[in-house]
C-alpha cells in the first residue's frame, strides 16, 4: 500500500495528514491501520522506535473514538512526560477536523490541580504518565470504567523504568472486554507476562526501522548543562558565520521562548509552531527563504513540509524521543547532493540516548567542544580582517568625503585606528558569558542533568536526598524565602527545578527546603547567594510574580518529620522551561513577563 487512502481512513483525517505533508505509510501503520480499524482483538506490533508507531495507533484510535460521547474511551500511556507530550500534540494534530474530539494530557511533576480542572472538559482521549494516572484514578478524575481502548505505548521502557506496579494497578481497573493495543521494541519476559495475564489472543505483528539516513550528513554532539543550552547556541552561531538552518524542540512553548530569547540578543532568529496564523506562518518562511532569518526555531509538527535545499545545520536543542523524528530533522540538510551538519545539545544523561541512535540508525556521532569565547573573537576577528582585505576600492568615491574623512581621522595613529574598529567589531558579540560551557557541563554536581536523567518518571522518590539535605549546617548556607507553597499545589521538587532553571544554581548547592502554605524557606549556599533575589526578576509562575527575599523561618525541628513524600527523584520533575503560560489559565512553570 502506497497511500493512507487504501487504509481504510476517513477523509477527515487523510485531510490532516496531506496538512502535515505525510502521505506514505510505513510499514508498521500499513500493518497495524487496517487491522486496529477493523478488529475488537488485542494487539500486539513489535517495532523499534522510529518507525511511525504514535500515528499506527493514533490514527485508527481517532477513527473509532465516538466524538458526541462525553466520556474518556481511550487511554495512551507513555513512560516520559516527553513522550507523553509528543504524543498528545501528535493525536491533535492528526483530528485537526474532528472539531467535538478532546484530548487531554497529563503527566507528573505538573501542578494536579491544574490537570483535575482540564479534565473536566470530559476529553475522550487521555495520554499520561503511569504514576499521574494512577493517581487521578484515585482522585476519581478518570473514570476508567467505561474505557474502549487502552494503548501502552513503549512497554519495555515503561517496565525498565520500574512502572511495573502503575500499570499492573491500571490494568486491573480498566474493563475485561476493552482493546489493548500494546507497542514495544522488545519483548522481555515482563511484557510477556503482561500479555499473559491481560490480553486476550492478542494479533501479533513485527516489522523492521526501515530508516534510512542521508549519509552527507556529518552527526555531531556538544556535552553542556541544560541551563547553558541557550548559550551554547549563541556561541555556536557566532563561530559558525554561514549558518543557515534549523533548530527544533520540543514543544511550542520552548520554541517562541528560546527564538525570542535569541532575537533579542541580536540573532537573526525567529519561531514556527502550530500557535502562528497562516499569515504569520507565511511571512516567517518567506523571510527563511530570503535568508533575512538565519536560524529558525521550530517544532516538529510545524517543520513538516518545509522544502529548503540550502540549510547547513540542523541543531537538536533536545534529542526526541522517536528516531522517525530525528532522522526527519536532520535530514532537512545535505539535499539535492550537498553536504550539512546536524548538532545535538545534550546533557550528561541524555548520552546514553546517542548510543541507541547510533546503534539503530549505524550512524556515528562525533563530539564536539562548545566554541570558547576566545576562539569565538579569534575567528571573528579573522573573517572581519579578510572582508576588509577582499573589499574592491570605488574608484568613484567622492573626493570631498575622502578629504574630510582624513581631516577627521589625521591626529589617529594606525594603532588607534584599528584598535577603534576592532572595538566596533568587538561590540557586536554577545560575549557577556565567557564561561567555559564544556567544563561546567562535566561538573558532578550538576542536578539539573541528573536529574532530568531520572526525572522523567512521575512516581513519589523516597526520602534520602531530602533527609541529606536536612542533616547539613546552616553556617555554610544563607535563608531565603520564595512566594510559592503549598497553595499553588507546589511540590520541593518543582522548588528544585525552578531554582535550577533560573538561577543555574544545583541540588549540591541547596539546602534544607521547606514548603508552607504560602510560601517556601530554603538554604541556598554562601558562594550562590550574592544575586539570587536578583535572578528571579521579571519571572512569574502562574501568572503571580515570583518574589525572592532573603530571611525567614524554618516551622520544622531539625530533622523532624516532614510532610510526607515528595516527588523527587523519580519523576516528580516538573519542566524547567521557562514558559510563557498555558491558554486560558496559568503555567504551571516559571515564565518571564
Amino acid at each position: 500500500m502506497n497511500n493512507f487512502q487504501e487504509l481504510g481512513l476517513d477523509e477527515h483525517i487523510l485531510q490532516a495528514l496531506n496538512d502535515l505533508g505525510i502521505s506514505k505509510p510505513t510499514e508498521i501503520q500499513q500493518e497495524a491501520i487496517p487491522y486496529l480499524l477493523s478488529s475488537t482483538n488485542d494487539f500486539i506490533g513489535l517495532a523499534q522506535t522510529g518507525t511511525g508507531k504514535t500515528a499506527a495507533f493514533g490514527l485508527p484510535l481517532l477513527q473509532l473514538i465516538e466524538e458526541d460521547s462525553n466520556y474518556c474511551q481511550a487511554i495512551v500511556l507513555s513512560p516520559t512526560r516527553e513522550l507523553a507530550q509528543q504524543i498528545s500534540e501528535g493525536l491533535k494534530s492528526f483530528s485537526k477536523y474532528s472539531k467535538k474530539l478532546k484530548i487531554e494530557c497529563v503527566y507528573g511533576g505538573a501542578p494536579i490541580m491544574t490537570q483535575l480542572r482540564n479534565l473536566k472538559s470530559k476529553p475522550q482521549v487521555i495520554v499520561a504518565t503511569p504514576g499521574r494516572l494512577v493517581d487521578l484514578i484515585k482522585r476519581k478524575a478518570v473514570d476508567v470504567t467505561k474505557l474502549r481502548y487502552l494503548v501502552l505505548d513503549e512497554a519495555d521502557e515503561m517496565l525498565n523504568m520500574g512502572f511495573k506496579e502503575e500499570l499492573n494497578t491500571i490494568l486491573l481497573q480498566t474493563p475485561d472486554e476493552k482493546s489493548t493495543w500494546l507497542f514495544s521494541a522488545t519483548m522481555p519476559k515482563l511484557i510477556r507476562k503482561i500479555v499473559a495475564d491481560y490480553m486476550h489472543n492478542p494479533h501479533e505483528i513485527s516489522v523492521k526501522s526501515g530508516v534510512e539516513v542521508n549519509k552527507n550528513i556529518a552527526h555531531q554532539y556538544m556535552i553542556v548543562k541544560v541551563s547553558d543550552k541557550l548559550e551554547a547556541v549563541k556561541r555556536f552561531m557566532d563561530m559558525e558565520g554561514d549558518l543557515y538552518g534549523v533548530m527544533f524542540c520540543r514543544t511550542k512553548i520552548d520554541t517562541q521562548n528560546i527564538a525570542d530569547e535569541l532575537s533579542r540578543a541580536g540573532y537573526a532568529a525567529e519561531a514556527l509552531h502550530g500557535d502562528l496564523s497562516q499569515n504569520q506562518r507565511d511571512l516567517v518562511m518567506k523571510k527563511f527563504k530570503d535568508h533575512a532569518i538565519n536560524l529558525l526555531v521550530a517544532t516538529d509538527v510545524a517543520a513538516r513540509g518545509i522544502d529548503v535545499n540550502d540549510l547547513t545545520h540542523v541543531i537538536h536543542h533536545k534529542l526526541p524521543d522517536e528516531l522517525e523524528f530525528y532522522t526527519h530533522r536532520s535530514g532537512r540538510t545535505a539535499r539535492a547532493g550537498k553536504k550539512g551538519v546536524s548538532v545535538a545539545l545534550v546533557s550528561k544523561a541524555e548520552q546514553r540516548r546517542l548510543g541507541q541512535i547510533e546503534n539503530i540508525l549505524g550512524i556515528e556521532f562525533e563530539k564536539v567542544l562548545v566554541p570558547s569565547g576566545d576562539a569565538i573573537v579569534s575567528k571573528r576577528i579573522d573573517s572581519w580582517s579578510a572582508s576588509i582585505i577582499a573589499q574592491e576600492i570605488k574608484t568613484n568615491l567622492p573626493d570631498g568625503f575622502r578629504d574630510k574623512v582624513h581631516a577627521d581621522l589625521a591626529e589617529l595613529t594606525k594603532e588607534e585606528l584599528i584598535d577603534k574598529l576592532m572595538t566596533i567589531e568587538f561590540n557586536k558579540l554577545n560575549l557577556t558569558d565567557t564561561r567555559d560551557l564544556n567544563s561546567s557541563a562535566h561538573s558532578k554536581s550538576d542536578r539539573s542533568d541528573r536529574s532530568e536523567g531520572r526525572g522523567t518518571r512521575d512516581r513519589d522518590g523516597g526520602g534520602r536526598s531530602e533527609e541529606r539535605r536536612s542533616t547539613r549546617t546552616s553556617s555554610s548556607h544563607v535563608k531565603f524565602t520564595i512566594n510559592l507553597g503549598k497553595i499553588d499545589s507546589i511540590s520541593k521538587s518543582d522548588i528544585l527545578s525552578i531554582i535550577s532553571e533560573v538561577t543555574g544554581v544545583a541540588g549540591a548547592d541547596i539546602g534544607r527546603i521547606e514548603t508552607q502554605q504560602k510560601k517556601t524557606i530554603l538554604e541556598i549556599s554562601k558562594a550562590n547567594s550574592s544575586d539570587f533575589t536578583g535572578k528571579f526578576t521579571g519571572f512569574e509562575f502562574d501568572n503571580r510574580e515570583i518574589k525572592v527575599a532573603e530571611g525567614g523561618e524554618f516551622t520544622e525541628p531539625k530533622g523532624g518529620a516532614r510532610e510526607g513524600r515528595d516527588s523527587r527523584g523519580r519523576g516528580g520533575r516538573p519542566d524547567r522551561r521557562k514558559s510563557y503560560g498555558a491558554k486560558g489559565g496559568g503555567s504551571s512553570k516559571p515564565r518571564r513577563r
